[in-house]
């Protein structure tokens, strides 16, 4: 049936004397789609799942139509809910597969491209075959991470040494944060100082905690203060200090650093963009990766050693594409939000990045004021940026001037909040997959609740 713009006048008109006919509706905006007008489906999607918001097909439309306008890794939150459920529809698989091609990841676009076809033969598209490749010879390699695993057993690896740290950072060198802190305070460092207390409550002492939000915005800064409060060892896990080629080995590795922290207790076992590590192993079709999870969580449990004295913090950007296991009591058992800074956070994060510094009589709110949104990372390079400018005006001129209120708010004008974007996928996750509401905490900040 052809469409013309009084079709679409009409449609909307019947809306207008029942908004809350969800098929008449849905059929707007898939006419709308239809037409190439994506944007304004979009606003019909919305409108709808305002409405139903457990309608597969509304959340299927919605994605399509963040797709059309090039909005994939929100599109990507739709669809990864999606075909992660029992009745998933053909096409999220081949939209999924077309997304997860755009973003370069290949090999799983072929697993999802078949899984559509398989559903419905009709789905079938040979120019996106010839895309992906299959138009060609395949092997049965196993590509993780865009590496051929290789199946043997006399590589060698390990960690490589990742030296323990004694942090000299306290709580007070992190500015804001005090709900963390406490929550933090509560899990290991109150233990250790009143032990006797905790042990007739029967309360271990050590943990998981998983901070997620944003990134710049002190997750890291805040695990090394968490080690210096207590004198504690400090041992910091990147990706790499894991992940070995060699099957077994990645095992192997974090076993070893989990050792190295019982040996050292009271420790402070930091890993950095965990969700690398902890990947919801729904989302993988390797064996691999399994094993990897299941020996994190083997180890987070304390299976074979005790983690009594060990605290376990982790950090991500990306909380929703873990495995919903990591968040068991006993696990990661505490699940905090770190937002952005606020005001007074960020005059006080400003002040402390401006000690020792030259200055004259800074007004620290005036500038926090004006960097609204600001992350921790935002601010550091705020300072930066004037001390940059004030140097290059010392080359020029011979004469050294201190940093004034007028230099940081020029800075804070020249750089704009790196936040904003990580908002704009996490609003996506905390409004169409929030089961348990998990995160209730970015609605409440956001104002959506």
């Amino acid at each position: 049936m052809e469409f013309d713009e009084k079709s679409l006048d009409a449609l909307r008109a019947a809306l207008a004397v029942s908004p809350d006919n969800i098929p008449l509706r849905q059929h707007l905006a898939e006419t709308l789609l239809r037409w190439g007008r994506p944007d304004e489906a979009e606003k019909e999607y919305r409108e709808a799942l305002a409405r139903a918001p457990r309608n597969v097909a509304l959340k299927l439309g919605l994605a399509r139509a963040f797709a059309d306008q090039a909005k994939d890794s929100h599109a990507m939150v739709i669809i990864e809910e999606l075909v992660k459920g029992s009745d998933t529809p053909a096409e999220a698989f081949l939209l999924h597969a077309r997304l997860l091609f755009r973003s370069g990841d290949v090999s799983f676009a072929v697993t999802e491209y078949r899984a559509a076809v398989a559903a419905d033969g009709g789905l079938r598209d040979r120019e996106f075959e010839e895309r992906l490749g299959l138009d060609r010879e395949e092997t049965d390699s196993e590509v993780v991470d865009g590496r051929v695993r290789a199946a043997r057993e006399d590589g060698r690896g390990g960690p490589s040494g990742i030296p323990l740290e004694r942090p000299s950072l306290r709580f007070d060198d992190v500015g804001g944060m005090a709900d963390l802190k406490e929550e933090i305070r509560m899990k290991i460092i109150y233990p250790i100082e009143h032990e006797a207390m905790f042990r007739a409550y029967g309360k271990a002492i050590g943990g998981g905690v998983l901070m997620y939000g944003p990134p710049g915005c002190g997750k890291t800064h805040l695990a090394r203060a968490t080690a210096g409060e207590i004198r504690a060892g400090f041992l910091a896990v990147g990706i790499n200090d894991v992940l070995d080629m060699w099957l077994g080995n990645s095992e192997r590795n974090l076993h070893e650093l989990f050792e190295s922290a019982r040996r050292n207790r009271p420790c402070v076992l930091f890993f950095d963009e965990v969700d690398a590590l902890g990947a919801s192993r729904c989302d993988m079709k390797a064996s691999a990766g399994r094993h990897l999870i299941n020996q994190f969580l083997a180890e987070l449990d304390g299976v074979k050693s005790s983690n009594d004295g060990v605290l376990i913090l982790a950090a991500t950007n990306a909380p929703w594409h873990m495995d919903s296991a990591f968040r068991r009591p006993s696990r990661f058992d505490r699940i905090l939000f770190v937002p952005p800074p606020d005001e007074p956070a960020r005059a006080e994060i400003l002040r402390i990045l401006c000690r020792g510094k030259p200055s004259a009589d800074l007004d620290w709110v005036h500038v926090a004021r004006k960097a609204k949104d600001f992350s921790g990372a935002d601010l550091k390079a705020v300072v930066d940026l004037a001390i940059e400018a004030k140097l290059t005006e010392a080359m020029k001129t011979g004469v050294p001037k201190p940093l004034a209120t007028r230099d940081l708010v020029e800075a804070v004008k020249r750089i704009r909040p790196s936040t904003s974007e990580w908002f704009a996928t996490a609003r996506n996750y905390a409004l169409y997959s929030n089961q348990g509401g998990t995160y209730d905490d970015i609605l409440r900040y956001l104002k959506l609740s």
